[in-house]
């Protein structure tokens, strides 16, 4: 998807104008915080509604794993695994779901309005003209990525039931603290 490379290539920029803070000798969990704050904040701007592949989700994670790379002063040639280098940094692989968290969460939000918006996204309204379906594998939707991961229906549950959204989710989009 364009939209997600051209986000990794802003989310880039950031980091090496600032590349000298970033491989410091700040301690470890001041240089992630500064990284999730300066350069994911742009990488993850808008996730909510792109529809992620199997390819988008591989460059998500290696965008992570060059971060935490450059962060550490690894260079590829250095024959140093990803497992490695994440235990050096003491993290998980998370960017893939922080996005299912701001996508279930946008989602949540819609479900709990009756809104033109969420019977679009249910497929409740459909266009005027009637397409013929072409050949070949249907177009991934936007609730495909939620369906995998967590069931819509427990989802649209949630958001029914305010209760369990806030446990779940807090009260805006920001994260729960």
């Amino acid at each position: 998807m364009r939209e997600i490379k051209s986000r990794i290539a802003m989310a880039k920029a950031p980091f090496s104008k600032k590349k000298n803070l970033f491989t410091s000798k700040l301690a470890v969990n001041l240089r992630k915080k500064l990284m999730k704050c300066y350069v994911w904040s742009i990488a993850l701007y808008g996730p909510e509604s792109w529809t992620l592949w199997a390819t988008d989700q591989k460059r998500l994670e290696s965008f992570e794993i060059w971060c935490w790379r450059r962060m550490e002063k690894i260079s590829w040639t250095d024959h140093v695994r990803n497992e490695e280098v994440l235990l050096r940094v003491n993290e998980q692989r998370t960017i893939l779901l922080e996005i299912r968290k701001r996508k279930a969460n946008w989602i949540g939000h819609i479900l709990c309005r009756n809104c033109l918006l969420k019977q679009v996204i249910e497929g409740k309204i459909k266009g005027q003209i009637e397409v013929t379906r072409r050949r070949g594998r249907r177009h991934k939707k936007l609730l495909d990525d939620l369906k995998d991961s967590r069931g819509y229906c427990e989802l649209k549950e949630e958001a029914l039931d305010s209760t369990v959204w806030r446990k779940h989710f807090g009260r805006g989009f920001g994260p729960v603290v």
